[in-house]
Protein backbone atom coordinates (compact mmCIF):
# COMPACT_ATOMS: atom_id res chain seq x y z
CA UNK A 1 0.00 0.00 0.00
CA UNK A 2 2.58 2.25 0.30
CA UNK A 3 2.16 3.60 -3.46
CA UNK A 4 -0.65 5.25 -2.02
CA UNK A 5 1.84 8.02 -1.30
CA UNK A 6 3.20 8.17 -4.72
CA UNK A 7 2.30 11.81 -5.72
CA UNK A 8 1.79 10.45 -9.16
CA UNK A 9 -1.00 8.40 -8.55
CA UNK A 10 -2.36 10.44 -5.73
CA UNK A 11 -1.09 14.45 -5.90
CA UNK A 12 -0.94 16.37 -2.90
CA UNK A 13 -3.82 18.57 -2.02
CA UNK A 14 -3.58 20.94 1.00
CA UNK A 15 -5.75 20.62 3.61
CA UNK A 16 -5.56 22.53 6.84
CA UNK A 17 -6.14 20.14 9.45
CA UNK A 18 -3.65 19.78 12.20
CA UNK A 19 -3.34 16.03 13.86
CA UNK A 20 -4.81 15.50 17.27
CA UNK A 21 -5.46 19.14 18.42
CA UNK A 22 -5.79 19.86 22.10
CA UNK A 23 -9.23 20.25 22.21
CA UNK A 24 -12.46 21.18 20.26
CA UNK A 25 -12.69 23.42 17.59
CA UNK A 26 -14.91 26.42 18.28
CA UNK A 27 -17.80 28.64 16.51
CA UNK A 28 -18.74 32.38 17.53
CA UNK A 29 -22.48 32.79 17.16
CA UNK A 30 -24.00 35.71 18.60
CA UNK A 31 -27.05 35.84 21.56
CA UNK A 32 -30.44 36.70 20.11
CA UNK A 33 -31.62 37.38 23.69
CA UNK A 34 -32.19 40.79 24.69
CA UNK A 35 -30.94 39.84 28.32
CA UNK A 36 -27.67 39.01 26.66
CA UNK A 37 -26.88 42.26 25.87
CA UNK A 38 -25.27 41.66 22.51
CA UNK A 39 -22.90 38.86 24.11
CA UNK A 40 -21.47 36.70 21.81
CA UNK A 41 -20.90 33.12 23.22
CA UNK A 42 -18.30 30.52 21.88
CA UNK A 43 -20.07 27.06 20.91
CA UNK A 44 -17.70 23.91 20.66
CA UNK A 45 -17.65 22.06 17.08
CA UNK A 46 -16.80 18.30 17.25
CA UNK A 47 -16.19 15.84 13.82
CA UNK A 48 -16.13 12.15 13.98
CA UNK A 49 -15.70 9.50 10.83
CA UNK A 50 -16.15 5.96 11.23
CA UNK A 51 -14.67 3.87 9.34
CA UNK A 52 -17.07 0.63 9.42
CA UNK A 53 -17.58 -2.47 7.12
CA UNK A 54 -20.43 -1.49 5.66
CA UNK A 55 -19.80 2.18 4.86
CA UNK A 56 -17.91 5.32 5.84
CA UNK A 57 -19.62 7.83 7.41
CA UNK A 58 -18.69 11.26 8.50
CA UNK A 59 -20.58 13.57 11.26
CA UNK A 60 -19.81 17.35 12.11
CA UNK A 61 -21.83 19.09 14.79
CA UNK A 62 -22.05 21.91 17.55
CA UNK A 63 -21.80 20.68 20.76
CA UNK A 64 -24.42 22.44 23.44
CA UNK A 65 -24.07 20.80 26.52
CA UNK A 66 -25.72 17.72 26.00
CA UNK A 67 -27.33 17.94 22.88
CA UNK A 68 -25.78 17.84 19.09
CA UNK A 69 -26.66 20.25 16.58
CA UNK A 70 -25.65 18.60 13.47
CA UNK A 71 -23.59 20.56 10.61
CA UNK A 72 -22.93 17.72 8.44
CA UNK A 73 -24.09 13.89 8.36
CA UNK A 74 -23.02 11.87 5.19
CA UNK A 75 -21.99 8.48 4.51
CA UNK A 76 -20.25 6.19 1.43
CA UNK A 77 -20.86 3.15 1.15
CA UNK A 78 -17.41 1.96 0.17
CA UNK A 79 -17.99 -1.92 1.95
CA UNK A 80 -14.91 -2.11 3.22
CA UNK A 81 -15.97 -5.49 5.32
CA UNK A 82 -16.58 -7.48 1.84
CA UNK A 83 -13.27 -6.68 0.58
CA UNK A 84 -11.22 -7.74 3.74
CA UNK A 85 -13.23 -11.34 3.96
CA UNK A 86 -12.40 -11.95 0.36
CA UNK A 87 -8.32 -10.41 0.27
CA UNK A 88 -7.20 -10.33 4.24
CA UNK A 89 -6.30 -6.76 3.38
CA UNK A 90 -7.95 -3.67 1.48
CA UNK A 91 -5.67 -4.03 -1.18
CA UNK A 92 -4.90 -0.36 -3.95
CA UNK A 93 -8.60 0.01 -5.07
CA UNK A 94 -10.26 0.17 -1.93
CA UNK A 95 -7.59 1.78 -0.14
CA UNK A 96 -7.57 4.43 -2.81
CA UNK A 97 -11.35 4.74 -2.71
CA UNK A 98 -10.98 5.13 1.21
CA UNK A 99 -8.50 7.30 1.18
CA UNK A 100 -10.16 9.86 -1.11
CA UNK A 101 -13.15 9.67 0.91
CA UNK A 102 -11.30 10.74 3.66
CA UNK A 103 -9.94 13.35 1.97
CA UNK A 104 -13.25 14.59 1.28
CA UNK A 105 -14.59 14.33 4.59
CA UNK A 106 -11.66 16.22 6.32
CA UNK A 107 -12.39 19.11 3.96
CA UNK A 108 -15.83 19.31 4.93
CA UNK A 109 -15.09 19.11 8.77
CA UNK A 110 -12.75 21.75 7.85
CA UNK A 111 -14.73 24.01 5.69
CA UNK A 112 -18.02 23.38 8.78
CA UNK A 113 -14.76 25.02 11.56
CA UNK A 114 -13.83 21.61 12.62
CA UNK A 115 -10.28 22.36 13.28
CA UNK A 116 -9.93 18.36 14.77
CA UNK A 117 -11.26 15.68 13.46
CA UNK A 118 -11.50 12.38 14.89
CA UNK A 119 -11.09 9.46 12.70
CA UNK A 120 -11.89 5.85 14.10
CA UNK A 121 -12.07 2.62 12.54
CA UNK A 122 -13.59 -0.89 13.27
CA UNK A 123 -14.16 -4.28 12.02
CA UNK A 124 -12.30 -4.32 8.24
CA UNK A 125 -9.30 -2.11 10.07
CA UNK A 126 -8.77 -4.71 12.64
CA UNK A 127 -8.76 -7.59 10.09
CA UNK A 128 -6.89 -5.91 7.28
CA UNK A 129 -3.61 -6.98 6.77
CA UNK A 130 -2.55 -3.56 5.39
CA UNK A 131 -3.69 -1.62 8.24
CA UNK A 132 -0.67 0.08 8.78
CA UNK A 133 0.12 1.73 5.54
CA UNK A 134 -3.52 2.45 4.98
CA UNK A 135 -3.78 4.76 8.02
CA UNK A 136 -0.08 5.56 7.56
CA UNK A 137 -1.45 7.40 4.06
CA UNK A 138 -4.69 8.91 5.13
CA UNK A 139 -2.12 10.39 7.95
CA UNK A 140 0.23 11.92 5.57
CA UNK A 141 -2.66 13.19 2.94
CA UNK A 142 -5.00 14.80 6.25
CA UNK A 143 -2.64 15.27 8.86
CA UNK A 144 -5.26 12.99 11.43
CA UNK A 145 -4.49 9.41 12.52
CA UNK A 146 -7.41 6.87 12.31
CA UNK A 147 -7.62 5.52 15.68
CA UNK A 148 -8.38 1.36 15.36
CA UNK A 149 -11.06 1.05 17.89
CA UNK A 150 -10.94 -2.44 20.50
CA UNK A 151 -14.22 -3.74 20.91
CA UNK A 152 -14.99 -2.36 24.28
CA UNK A 153 -14.19 1.34 23.13
CA UNK A 154 -16.52 0.80 20.41
CA UNK A 155 -19.42 -0.32 22.95
CA UNK A 156 -18.29 2.99 24.90
CA UNK A 157 -18.54 5.02 22.47
CA UNK A 158 -22.05 3.62 21.15
CA UNK A 159 -23.46 4.66 25.32
CA UNK A 160 -21.96 8.02 25.22
CA UNK A 161 -23.95 8.50 21.68
CA UNK A 162 -27.27 7.02 23.20
CA UNK A 163 -26.81 9.15 26.89
CA UNK A 164 -24.95 11.84 25.19
CA UNK A 165 -23.00 12.26 28.45
CA UNK A 166 -26.06 11.84 31.07
CA UNK A 167 -25.89 8.66 33.59
CA UNK A 168 -27.32 5.80 33.33
CA UNK A 169 -30.24 5.32 35.56
CA UNK A 170 -31.48 2.07 34.93
CA UNK A 171 -29.76 -1.35 33.76
CA UNK A 172 -29.06 -1.10 30.19
CA UNK A 173 -28.12 -3.41 26.97
CA UNK A 174 -26.81 -1.42 24.34
CA UNK A 175 -26.53 -3.23 20.86
CA UNK A 176 -24.82 -2.05 17.77
CA UNK A 177 -25.19 -4.56 15.05
CA UNK A 178 -22.98 -3.21 12.42
CA UNK A 179 -21.60 -4.77 8.85
CA UNK A 180 -18.38 -7.38 10.32
CA UNK A 181 -19.50 -7.59 13.80
CA UNK A 182 -21.73 -6.84 16.71
CA UNK A 183 -20.99 -5.02 19.96
CA UNK A 184 -23.13 -5.56 22.95
CA UNK A 185 -22.41 -3.03 26.22
CA UNK A 186 -24.16 -4.10 29.81
CA UNK A 187 -24.20 -1.17 31.94
CA UNK A 188 -26.46 -0.46 35.27
CA UNK A 189 -26.58 2.64 37.89
CA UNK A 190 -22.73 2.80 39.35
CA UNK A 191 -21.31 0.06 38.18
CA UNK A 192 -18.74 -0.06 35.58
CA UNK A 193 -20.21 -1.55 31.67
CA UNK A 194 -19.15 -4.37 30.24
CA UNK A 195 -18.85 -4.77 27.08
CA UNK A 196 -17.96 -7.56 24.08
CA UNK A 197 -17.39 -7.80 20.57
CA UNK A 198 -18.82 -10.63 18.55
CA UNK A 199 -17.69 -11.89 15.03
CA UNK A 200 -21.46 -11.51 14.01
CA UNK A 201 -22.08 -9.09 11.23
CA UNK A 202 -25.11 -8.58 8.70
CA UNK A 203 -23.14 -8.14 5.56
CA UNK A 204 -20.33 -11.40 7.10
CA UNK A 205 -23.16 -13.32 7.82
CA UNK A 206 -24.98 -12.66 4.50
CA UNK A 207 -21.58 -13.63 2.37
CA UNK A 208 -21.15 -16.79 4.88
CA UNK A 209 -25.22 -18.13 4.57
CA UNK A 210 -27.30 -16.28 1.96
CA UNK A 211 -26.88 -17.46 -1.84
CA UNK A 212 -30.09 -16.45 -2.77
CA UNK A 213 -32.25 -12.69 -3.39
CA UNK A 214 -34.36 -12.98 -1.73
CA UNK A 215 -32.99 -15.55 0.78
CA UNK A 216 -35.06 -18.74 1.55
CA UNK A 217 -36.72 -19.57 3.99
CA UNK A 218 -34.03 -22.38 4.74
CA UNK A 219 -31.34 -19.05 4.50
CA UNK A 220 -33.14 -17.09 7.07
CA UNK A 221 -33.55 -20.16 9.28
CA UNK A 222 -29.84 -20.76 9.05
CA UNK A 223 -29.24 -17.11 9.96
CA UNK A 224 -30.87 -17.33 12.84
CA UNK A 225 -29.02 -20.29 13.95
CA UNK A 226 -26.01 -18.96 13.69
CA UNK A 227 -26.84 -15.76 14.88
CA UNK A 228 -28.39 -17.50 18.31
CA UNK A 229 -25.21 -19.94 18.76
CA UNK A 230 -22.64 -17.04 18.41
CA UNK A 231 -24.47 -14.80 21.12
CA UNK A 232 -24.59 -17.81 23.37
CA UNK A 233 -21.37 -16.26 23.96
CA UNK A 234 -22.46 -12.78 24.98
CA UNK A 235 -21.90 -11.43 28.40
CA UNK A 236 -25.04 -12.70 30.65
CA UNK A 237 -27.53 -9.60 31.59
CA UNK A 238 -31.21 -8.91 33.06
CA UNK A 239 -31.58 -5.37 31.54
CA UNK A 240 -34.67 -3.12 31.56
CA UNK A 241 -34.06 -1.58 28.53
CA UNK A 242 -32.68 -2.64 25.54
CA UNK A 243 -31.54 -0.08 22.71
CA UNK A 244 -30.06 -0.93 19.08
CA UNK A 245 -27.98 1.79 17.53
CA UNK A 246 -26.52 2.08 13.76
CA UNK A 247 -27.84 1.59 10.16
CA UNK A 248 -29.30 -2.15 10.73
CA UNK A 249 -31.50 -0.95 13.52
CA UNK A 250 -32.69 2.25 12.08
CA UNK A 251 -33.39 0.72 8.21
CA UNK A 252 -35.46 -1.95 9.86
CA UNK A 253 -37.33 1.03 11.00
CA UNK A 254 -38.15 1.65 7.39
CA UNK A 255 -39.63 -1.78 6.63
CA UNK A 256 -42.79 -2.65 7.29
CA UNK A 257 -45.30 -0.42 9.93
CA UNK A 258 -43.99 3.06 10.06
CA UNK A 259 -46.32 3.34 13.63
CA UNK A 260 -43.54 2.40 16.31
CA UNK A 261 -40.90 4.99 15.15
CA UNK A 262 -38.62 4.01 17.63
CA UNK A 263 -39.36 0.49 18.45
CA UNK A 264 -38.80 -2.85 17.13
CA UNK A 265 -40.66 -5.58 18.86
CA UNK A 266 -39.94 -8.56 18.54
CA UNK A 267 -43.21 -9.15 16.76
CA UNK A 268 -42.39 -6.64 14.57
CA UNK A 269 -38.66 -7.94 13.32
CA UNK A 270 -40.14 -11.57 12.61
CA UNK A 271 -43.00 -10.00 10.44
CA UNK A 272 -40.10 -7.94 9.07
CA UNK A 273 -38.08 -10.94 8.08
CA UNK A 274 -41.16 -12.19 6.33
CA UNK A 275 -41.40 -8.97 4.12
CA UNK A 276 -37.73 -9.43 3.07
CA UNK A 277 -38.39 -12.97 2.08
CA UNK A 278 -40.98 -12.48 -0.34
CA UNK A 279 -39.17 -9.99 -2.11
CA UNK A 280 -35.74 -9.01 -4.24
CA UNK A 281 -33.67 -6.44 -2.83
CA UNK A 282 -34.11 -4.11 -5.33
CA UNK A 283 -37.91 -3.89 -4.97
CA UNK A 284 -37.49 -3.78 -1.00
CA UNK A 285 -34.77 -0.67 -1.54
CA UNK A 286 -37.40 1.05 -4.07
CA UNK A 287 -40.78 0.65 -1.47
CA UNK A 288 -38.99 1.31 1.73
CA UNK A 289 -35.84 3.86 0.88
CA UNK A 290 -33.49 1.10 2.01
CA UNK A 291 -29.58 1.64 -0.14
CA UNK A 292 -30.02 -1.30 -2.60
CA UNK A 293 -26.34 -2.56 -0.82
CA UNK A 294 -27.75 -2.20 2.39
CA UNK A 295 -31.34 -4.12 1.77
CA UNK A 296 -29.15 -7.15 1.10
CA UNK A 297 -27.73 -7.75 4.15
CA UNK A 298 -30.71 -6.62 6.54
CA UNK A 299 -32.22 -9.93 6.44
CA UNK A 300 -29.02 -11.03 8.36
CA UNK A 301 -28.94 -7.68 10.63
CA UNK A 302 -32.69 -8.72 11.28
CA UNK A 303 -31.61 -11.85 12.38
CA UNK A 304 -29.43 -10.87 14.63
CA UNK A 305 -31.14 -8.46 16.03
CA UNK A 306 -33.79 -10.69 16.74
CA UNK A 307 -31.30 -13.18 18.47
CA UNK A 308 -30.12 -10.50 20.92
CA UNK A 309 -33.45 -9.92 21.97
CA UNK A 310 -34.31 -13.52 22.69
CA UNK A 311 -30.61 -13.75 24.51
CA UNK A 312 -31.86 -11.19 26.72
CA UNK A 313 -35.39 -11.61 27.49
CA UNK A 314 -36.99 -8.61 25.57
CA UNK A 315 -39.65 -8.20 23.60
CA UNK A 316 -38.82 -4.35 22.57
CA UNK A 317 -36.00 -2.82 21.17
CA UNK A 318 -35.41 0.91 21.27
CA UNK A 319 -33.80 2.54 18.14
CA UNK A 320 -31.65 5.07 19.21
CA UNK A 321 -31.32 7.86 17.19
CA UNK A 322 -27.33 8.55 18.41
CA UNK A 323 -24.60 6.22 18.03
CA UNK A 324 -21.09 5.80 18.03
CA UNK A 325 -20.01 8.89 15.81
CA UNK A 326 -22.54 11.17 18.41
CA UNK A 327 -20.31 9.90 21.59
CA UNK A 328 -16.98 10.46 19.54
CA UNK A 329 -18.18 14.27 18.88
CA UNK A 330 -18.79 14.92 22.67
CA UNK A 331 -16.19 12.78 23.89
CA UNK A 332 -13.72 14.36 21.81
CA UNK A 333 -15.48 17.87 22.26
CA UNK A 334 -15.03 16.94 26.55
CA UNK A 335 -11.79 15.43 26.43
CA UNK A 336 -9.97 17.22 23.07
CA UNK A 337 -6.69 14.50 22.27
CA UNK A 338 -7.53 12.77 24.86
CA UNK A 339 -10.40 11.60 24.70
CA UNK A 340 -9.20 7.71 24.28
CA UNK A 341 -7.46 7.55 27.17
CA UNK A 342 -10.42 9.14 29.06
CA UNK A 343 -13.05 7.04 27.63
CA UNK A 344 -13.77 4.69 30.59
CA UNK A 345 -14.40 7.45 32.69
CA UNK A 346 -16.58 9.86 30.32
CA UNK A 347 -19.17 6.82 29.72
CA UNK A 348 -20.36 7.73 33.67
CA UNK A 349 -21.33 10.58 32.31
CA UNK A 350 -20.67 14.35 33.29
CA UNK A 351 -23.08 17.40 34.75
CA UNK A 352 -22.25 20.25 32.60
Amino acid sequence: MSHLLDPAVCPEQAIEIAPERPGPAWHTVGVSSPRAGGLLRRVPIGAAVDIGAYSVHLLVAEVHGHRLEPLADVSEPLRLGETVDARGELGFEAGFRLLETLEAYVAAAARHGATAIALVATDPLRRAGDAEPVIAAVTARTGAEIQVLEHHEEAYLALLGVHAGRPVLRETAIVDVGGGSTEILLVGPGRPPVAAGLALGAARLTRMLVKHDPPTPDEITSLLDEARSILAGAPDGWPVDLIAVGGTASNLLRVGSPLARHVLTVQRIARTLELLTAAPAEVISTQFSVKPSRARVLPGGASILLAVAERYGRDRVRVASGGIREGLVLAAVHAGSRWRAELSSLVNGWSR
